[in-house]
């Protein structure tokens, strides 16, 4: 290539200002590429520090803007779940007003139809006068006694079984007497006072002429265990009251009984057969009564001694003796047990001692020969059996 082609491909640069063409050397384009380059990468720097910076801005913006919308959302979930809280709280409040308010009308009705029951029994007295009337107003008294009476029991139930066990027996000596009422109106039934020995109740049964035919001392338990203490004090108390016949209602029967039976003189007994029970012992007292009042006109001295003799009162007289007796026995039984056990004891000691002695007198005789004088107490006659001294 000439000189003159090479000069010719050689780049030139135009002075803008005064239109001089310069041709552009390897050296002169290699500065103003440097120079170039410097200046494309400072921009370049500061076009991504400003690129950077609004990346960040952006990012801080949209960062922010979460969060507002994050406490917007939890104070929107607090501020439901207050509201929730209270319709609860309202709600329980509601239900709880319903419940006082539907019991509150439910007594309310209560003493209404009670209300209305004693003013209808008072109208119905005033209106009838006749003998039918007037025992068809006992009845009705009658009625009104048992439903008083078994509106007691049930509210002392109710306190017994919140745990007061004196409650308890107290609602058994009620439903019993409660229970002999109804269904043997003509006898008397007599509540024995706390604190005084005699059973729960007596029950005076009379005959339908009005006339005593014996008596049944009645006494309720309601424990878990049997005791047998409970038939002595119950026969104790049969005197105390000279009743013909004891029975004893418990909910829970000895090993012998399974649901009524005599144990020890005492009628045992458990509610169910309770009233059944009452009828034939009512029934054995009234047929006893009517063979005794038809007996009425011998009355010599023999007759009634056979009848005092075979009566009860005396049986229970006699019973009662011979178990005082019988307790005697056994206390004596045992201090005279426990007298030779001891004299068992004291005899044998003496015995070990006087054949100790014995033997150590006749060491001594066997060195003193016949030096020593001989001691009456201490001959093999008066040793008793002999026994070895060391044996025993």
């Amino acid at each position: 290539m000439s000189s003159a082609a090479a000069s010719a491909a050689e780049p030139v640069i135009k002075c803008p200002r005064c239109g001089a063409e310069v041709k552009l050397t390897d050296s002169l384009r290699e500065s103003v590429v440097q120079e170039l380059r410097q200046k494309f990468d400072a921009e370049k720097q500061k076009l991504v520090e400003q690129a950077s910076a609004e990346a960040r801005r952006a990012v801080e913006l949209e960062l922010k803007s979460a969060k507002d919308d994050a406490a917007a959302k939890a104070k929107q979930l607090a501020e439901a779940q207050k509201n929730e809280l209270e319709l609860r709280r309202k709600a329980v409040e509601l239900e709880d007003r319903a419940r006082a308010l539907d019991l509150e009308v439910q007594r309310k009705l209560d003493l209404e139809r009670a209300r209305t029951r004693e003013q209808a029994l008072k109208e119905f007295a005033e209106q009838r006068r006749s003998d039918d009337e007037k025992q068809r107003l006992k009845e009705a008294e009658k009625d009104k006694l048992i439903a008083d009476l078994r509106q007691q029991t049930i509210e002392l139930q109710r306190k017994a079984e919140l745990g007061s066990q004196q409650l308890q027996g107290e609602v058994a000596e009620l439903d019993l007497e409660a229970s002999l009422r109804a269904h043997f109106p003509r006898d008397t039934i007599e509540p024995v006072a706390k604190g005084i020995h005699g059973g729960d109740c007596l029950e005076r049964v009379l005959s339908a002429a009005g006339q005593q035919a014996g008596s049944i001392l009645w006494e309720s338990k309601r424990t878990k265990l049997w005791s047998d203490g409970w038939l002595e004090k119950l026969r104790d108390d049969q005197r105390a009251a000279k009743a013909d016949l004891a029975v004893l209602v418990t909910q829970t029967l000895p090993k012998s009984v399974e649901r009524f039976g005599l144990v020890d003189q005492v009628w045992v007994t458990d509610a169910a057969s309770a009233l059944p029970l009452a009828a034939a012992l009512r029934k054995g007292l009234l047929d006893v009564a009517t063979a005794r009042h038809a007996a009425a006109g011998r009355s010599s001295k023999m007759e009634l001694l056979y009848t005092y003799l075979t009566g009860p009162e005396f049986r229970r007289r006699v019973e009662a003796i011979v178990e005082a007796f019988t307790s005697m026995r056994i206390d004596l039984d045992a201090e005279r047990r426990a007298f030779e056990k001891q004299w068992a004891r004291r005899e044998k000691q003496i015995e070990r001692v006087m054949l100790n002695t014995a033997g150590m007198w006749g060491e001594l005789e066997g060195i003193a020969g016949t030096a020593l004088t001989a001691i009456e107490g201490l001959e093999p006659k008066h040793l008793g059996s002999g026994d070895d001294p060391a044996g025993s």
